[in-house]
């Protein structure tokens, strides 16, 4: 039996705050575990038909209500949302628009798609923000034909969050469709297509809303259906960048007996963005630089610790030593031999985890390392 010793520490990893899974979804992923078994309900050939367990009702009517657009899709991540999007616009020689703070698949993605990349700059050290005029400046210096948009919301860097709709309508202004990458967001925050002013956004549900995972959400308003949810000529009912079907089986099943828990702690996000605004503060107060905006609006934080990179060369663990005193201290989450530069993520901490947490970096600053 295979045992995962950090589900019983305090998780700080960005990657993993937002996906814990409820009760609801642990109770789902037993009963739903099995290979096919989402599948032996479907009598079309399309999961997001299917009644019992109610994908139809959660593909159709509670996820477009809750990202705020018109038609949802089920993928396997936020990548492929992304993939997707891209290759149902790609045409030869076509550009697509990335943010330079995007996540690497977006460029994975764009290149699968054999779409030509220019990227938007960010400003420098330490806040490294896109902001929004750029795209315009982009824009307005590239000759080629430009097939998308593409703004990270936030990033999952920094933690910054752009100015989303100020980009949408200068993307607008040139007649080029944007693509929302709210994989940080969409289960987090609250976050609506339709107030953004996009085209597409994707979501992760093992990021962001408490799924197992992999699986992802893909939103469009629905001038654009036909397009990337175009039907196979073969086979009628299948769409083509789907595969026929995306996300399946206990994925599926965890998302959705996770969504009213998810949907009710979007509300609480403001409580969220003020733990992480005072675990800065007491970061800062050791010593440590918060990268990123500031105020800082998002639960994922990236930190320049210069003090806990001096003392790695000195303690006989060596880089290594960061993660051996958090690990005592029962704190998982920042990768093994990151001392200078590390992200964290406070989301779903209780404020006593949160001191916590903060109190053990700077017991170990403090107390130095043999």
């Amino acid at each position: 039996m295979f045992e995962r010793k950090a589900r019983k520490m305090i998780n700080v990893d960005p990657l993993q705050t937002g996906g814990k899974l409820t009760e609801d979804a642990r109770k789902a992923l037993i009963e739903w575990g099995d290979g096919y078994s989402v599948c032996d309900y479907c009598l079309t050939g399309r999961i997001e038909e299917i009644k019992n367990p109610p994908v139809y009702e959660f593909v159709h009517e509670k996820l477009p209500k809750f990202i705020g657009c018109d038609v949802v899709r089920l993928t396997t991540g936020a990548r492929e949302g992304i993939f997707a999007v891209m290759n149902s616009l790609a045409k030869k020689d076509a550009l697509v628009v990335l943010d330079s703070n995007a996540h690497y698949s977006s460029y994975l993605a764009a290149e699968r798609a054999k779409l030509k990349i220019v990227e938007v700059p960010k400003t420098d050290y330490p806040e490294y923000k896109i902001l929004s005029e750029k795209y315009a400046e982009v824009i307005e210096n590239v000759k080629s034909e430009i097939v998308l948009a593409l703004v990270t919301y936030p990033d999952g860097n920094y933690g910054n969050l752009p100015d989303v709709k100020r980009i949408a309508k200068i993307c607008k202004n040139y007649n080029i469709p944007l693509l929302v990458n709210a994989a940080y967001s969409i289960g987090r925050m609250p976050v609506s297509l339709k107030e953004i002013g996009a085209d597409f956004i994707v979501g992760s549900g093992h990021k962001s809303m408490a799924s197992c995972g992999p699986i992802g959400v893909l939103g469009m308003s629905s001038e654009w259906e036909n397009i990337v949810l175009r039907r196979s000529e073969k086979f009628k009912n299948k769409e083509v960048e789907m595969l026929g079907c995306a996300a399946r089986g206990a994925p599926l099943v965890t998302l959705i007996a996770s969504f009213p828990h998810v949907v009710e702690r979007v509300k609480r996000w403001d409580e969220e963005v003020a733990k992480a605004r005072e675990f800065s503060r007491r970061m800062e107060e050791i010593g440590f630089v918060q990268l990123g905006e500031k105020p800082h609006n998002h639960d994922l934080m990236a930190f320049h610790a210069e003090k806990l990179y001096e003392m790695s060369k000195k303690a006989k663990k060596g880089r290594f030593f960061l993660y051996q005193e958090l690990s005592k201290r029962g704190i998982h989450g920042i990768k093994p031999g990151l001392t200078r530069f590390f992200k964290v993520s406070t989301y779903g901490l209780t404020w006593d985890e949160v001191y916590y947490v903060a109190g053990a970096f700077s017991e170990i600053v403090g107390n130095g390392i043999n």
